[in-house]
């Protein structure tokens, strides 16, 4: 039996032997190279691919118990979500949906941890509601971050996926971009560090605002990084685009991004900036 959502679903029930061998038992399509793989090999490769090294999707949540040390993870905000403002049709159809497929509230999820002790804030947007799309929640989620970290002096990591600005909510999803890098301006007028970790795809309204502002910007390998989509610039220009174009490798060339970072060296990279950057560890984490 083929789960494609498996990493979306964790299952609380099962515990030690018994979950061990449940996941063993599930298996994964890659949709990359096409081969099925048992669910407990994909976790323990990061959720990376062990034959082609495709770059599968991961819940906010997950990543985030990835990134930060165990138990450490406070969550900001968690009741926000979003409204039909505008009277969009079936927009409240759309984000029960969404809700339901993603398990969140809105498309980011907000918080204060540790990262190998050194404490931080962080949010992690979420693919799987409505594409990462930037509405006001998630606007007013990442707003109200950057300004607990300036007046508690804490670095920020972010890790983006996004469609970019959520059409339903029309220009107050736009007003978001400003409204977020405001914000940023402030946090970082006052001395502290935003590092962005950007995942596949960052593009639209996100990645021409809050996503390319840190001070040091990493990304996942091969993920999509750009302003609109690859088919919408080879159909504008009508030509042919190169094959890796919007790939972070390229993007790198260009000087937009830092560094590509492995997702299992994440975390201790982070580290490493952190503590480089002044961050102090908290005693016995």
């Amino acid at each position: 039996m083929i789960f494609k959502d498996f990493f979306l679903k964790p299952n609380n029930q099962l515990e030690g032997s018994q979950q061990e061998q449940t996941d063993t038992e599930k298996m994964v399509a890659c949709s990359r190279c096409g081969n099925a793989i048992a669910v407990n090999i994909i976790r323990a490769s990061y959720f990376v691919c062990p034959n082609c090294g495709h770059y599968f999707t991961m819940r906010a949540r997950r990543r985030i118990m990835m990134l930060t040390d165990r138990r450490s993870f406070v969550e900001h905000d968690a009741g926000l979500q979003s409204e039909n403002i505008l009277g969009f049709p079936e927009y409240e159809m759309k984000l029960q949906t969404a809700q339901e497929k993603s398990q969140e509230k809105d498309a980011v999820v907000c918080g204060r941890a540790t990262i190998s002790g050194y404490p931080c804030c962080i949010f992690v947007m979420e693919a799987k509601f409505m594409m990462g799309s930037m509405g006001a929640v998630v606007g007013e989620k990442i707003t109200r971050l950057f300004e607990y970290a300036a007046e508690n002096h804490l670095p920020v990591i972010g890790a983006t996926v996004s469609g970019g600005a959520r059409m339903q909510e029309g220009m107050v999803s736009l007003m978001q971009m400003s409204k977020v890098s405001a914000a940023v301006k402030r946090h970082s007028d006052q001395g502290n560090l935003y590092i962005v970790l950007l995942t596949s795809p960052t593009t639209g309204g996100v990645n021409a605002s809050f996503a390319m502002q840190g001070d040091i910007i990493l990304s996942e390998p091969r993920a999509i990084v750009g302003f609109a989509g690859p088919r919408v610039v080879e159909q504008t220009l009508k030509q042919k685009l190169p094959e890796n174009f919007q790939r972070a490798e390229e993007v790198l060339k260009c000087g937009f991004i830092d560094a590509i970072v492995p997702r299992k060296e994440q975390k201790e990279y982070l580290a490493n900036l952190l503590s480089l950057h002044g961050g102090e560890k908290v005693e016995g984490v």
